[in-house]
């Protein structure tokens, strides 16, 4: 039996998605479930997504697409990222929605799925800024013409990503909204050619918060529904009234989804000035209790927490001592410790601080630590 395991609350997620639908009011919820659902099991959180009423899941590779399928996900399944061509045959077989940057994967796309006796649906993907994958804005309205003259393509959405929507920075303001331009633009002369854009989405957790001008049809808020905003809500006074992001929609209240807890296996008494875990890195400042704890920086609790995080043990919080190893770390009780050997432990989340904290004083961000929660630590859901 493992010891250390990932509680995933499921009441919280679906709270979650109830107060972004809320604020979205009828536009369609694609649920990202790539990474395993950024750490929280892709599976159980895609059915409880769509139960809740989301209209897609989406992922990163086709591996993970055909994850989903085997495991009963019948809804459409959107692929962010691009796949090698080689991989054409997964996309047919488990009825995935590539995204679609280029004419080459577009033809590709369609010579398998003329081949195969289907008609398969892609989005058009458009690069308005974030420099990554999509069609140039200036290319994008040829694409889109392309796209529909495949015999083996159905041309069922268009889609952009913004780089810098959880910001309230000026610069970063005006830099999405130059992303909404140049995204319209493309729109614009998508129709004006006489084609039907199909569901056009762009909006990301930061998106969903900050800017309702980027909803379009369908938001695909990602972090958010797993608990955390990572959105800067300070009001931009510079802003002008009534500007995307200037005020915000910080009203969306969420709670994160993840908790990981452990037990207190061994106590062992130290003397001060004895040091502790590799690199002799604590040193005991008196006569002191430590509780091991079975979890390191295989199950995913970064190495750079080391003497910079505490744990929570009977509502109290103690700090952990010493260099975080790959399968244990230590706490210090205390030299009168009221601790038992299998009490439990929580690391973070619940009556810890949260992996947003977690992810401030490791100097990364909550998406990190939650999906850099090994597979050897099982999930366990509650609702």
């Amino acid at each position: 039996m493992q010891i250390t395991r990932a509680i995933i609350h499921l009441d919280n997620f679906l709270g979650n998605f109830r107060a972004v639908k809320a604020v979205i009011g009828r536009r369609l919820i694609c649920v990202p479930v790539k990474a395993d659902a950024y750490g929280h099991g892709a599976l159980r959180i895609a059915r409880a997504a769509l139960d809740a009423g989301a209209y897609c899941a989406a992922v990163a590779t086709v591996d993970e697409g055909a994850q989903l399928r085997s495991g009963g996900i019948s809804a459409p399944i959107i692929l962010f990222s691009q796949p090698l061509f080689e991989a054409i045959p997964g996309i047919l077989e488990n009825r995935l929605i590539p995204f679609v940057s280029d004419a080459d994967f577009a033809d590709a796309l369609d010579r398998q799925a003329l081949a195969a006796g289907l008609r398969l649906p892609v989005h058009l993907k458009i690069d308005s800024g974030m420099g990554r994958l999509g069609a140039a804005v200036a290319e994008a309205p040829a694409l889109a013409r392309h796209i529909a003259g495949c015999a083996g393509l159905e041309y069922a959405g268009t889609a952009t990503h913004l780089a810098c929507a959880d910001s309230t920075a000026p610069d970063d303001i005006a830099y999405t909204r130059q992303q909404f331009a140049r995204f319209g633009g493309a729109l614009a002369e998508i129709r004006a050619a006489g084609l039907d854009p199909g569901i056009v989405h762009a909006a990301n957790s930061g998106g969903v918060l900050l800017h309702p001008d980027s909803w379009f049809d369908m938001v695909r808020p990602g972090i958010l529904l797993y608990g955390y905003k990572q959105a800067d809500d300070t009001p931009d006074s510079s802003a002008p009234e009534g500007t995307p992001g200037a005020a915000g929609q910080s009203d969306i209240l969420v709670r994160p989804v993840m908790e990981l807890r452990t037990k207190v296996v061994f106590i062992r008494k130290v003397k001060q000035g004895e040091t502790l875990s590799y690199g002799r890195t604590w040193q005991a400042p008196r006569d002191t209790c430590i509780g091991v704890l079975p979890a390191g920086y295989a199950d995913g609790l970064p190495r750079l927490a080391s003497n910079r995080w505490q744990v929570c043990i009977n509502e109290r919080l103690y700090p952990l001592v010493g260099r975080i190893c790959m399968d244990q770390c230590l706490a210090d009780l205390g030299p009168d410790t009221t601790v038992q050997r299998w009490d439990d432990v929580t690391v973070f989340g619940g009556p810890a601080p949260d992996a947003d904290a977690l992810a401030e004083t490791t100097g990364t961000i909550p998406y990190e630590i939650c999906c850099n929660i090994n597979k050897r630590v099982p999930r366990v859901y509650e609702e």
